[in-house]
């Protein structure tokens, strides 16, 4: 059995990692922690992956206190930057333990890695690229985690292409073209009776494609999470891995 620690388990995700782990035949839980403290009794004699899925503000010290115990990670929070994950980087390489693992995914929803790595292997083939992600009112970063990913996969994908910039001639604007990632305007929608949704657009003269991923219910999570938390504990992954797609066969 996999011990499986939660923390944040008083959140809409974490109790449903719960309840995941309560139906899957191969893993048991074995700490429910809160999301700013109760990790006293997370470590490698009690756990051999812990899931955080708390808020942005309280993650990265979750991550770092439980890294230097030696602890392996499955993270869900959002609002990771690179200073966030090098400090992570920092970390591990200090980390008590050979070959630990931190894995941050910015969507576990296999419609929506997907739907980026679709995004990224199509940039190439059109010269205009938008990103608009629509959420419920409750969330508490703008734009998503997700958005970020997959405009940053876009924008990858263009320079590697050569390509220059996207045509824009927009003279007037104030925030209504949206944030800009790696050259991409992601657009990010706050809407009462939403879950989670993205929808990437890419035109040419005369064409467009659009690749949509819709998740209706935190469940549509969880399938990743367990996929994740079976990698993990399998070994073999060590240091920081960001994107479900790792683990996937893509």
């Amino acid at each position: 059995m996999i011990r499986v620690a939660v923390v944040g388990a008083e959140g809409r995700m974490g109790s449903s990692v719960i309840q995941a782990l309560e139906q899957a035949d191969d893993m048991a839980l074995s700490v429910a922690a809160e999301k700013q403290g109760g990790l006293e009794g997370i470590n490698p004699a009690t756990t051999d992956v812990a899931v955080e899925f708390t808020v942005p503000d309280a993650s990265l010290d979750n991550v770092l206190t439980l890294v230097g115990r030696g602890v392996d990670l499955v993270v869900g929070t959002t609002g990771w930057d690179d200073g966030k994950l090098g400090r992570v980087r920092d970390a591990l390489q200090e980390a008590p333990r050979a070959g630990q693992t931190v894995f941050i995914a910015p969507n576990f929803a296999i419609s929506a890695v997907l739907a980026d790595h679709f995004a990224s292997a199509a940039a190439r083939y059109f010269t205009s690229a938008e990103v608009i992600e629509l959420h419920h009112p409750d969330k508490v970063d703008a734009p998503s985690g997700t958005a970020i990913h997959t405009a940053q996969a876009i924008g990858r994908t263009r320079r590697e292409a050569g390509m220059g910039p996207m045509p824009d001639g927009t003279q007037r604007q104030s925030d209504s073209r949206g944030q800009v990632v790696d050259g991409v305007h992601v657009h990010a929608v706050r809407l009462q009776g939403l879950n989670a949704h993205e929808e990437v657009l890419m035109g040419n003269p005369g064409e467009q494609l659009t690749i949509r991923a819709d998740s209706f219910d935190r469940s549509s999570f969880m399938p990743g999470v367990l996929l994740a938390v079976r990698a993990v504990a399998a070994g073999g992954h060590p240091g920081l891995i960001v994107g479900l797609d790792h683990f996937l066969d893509l």
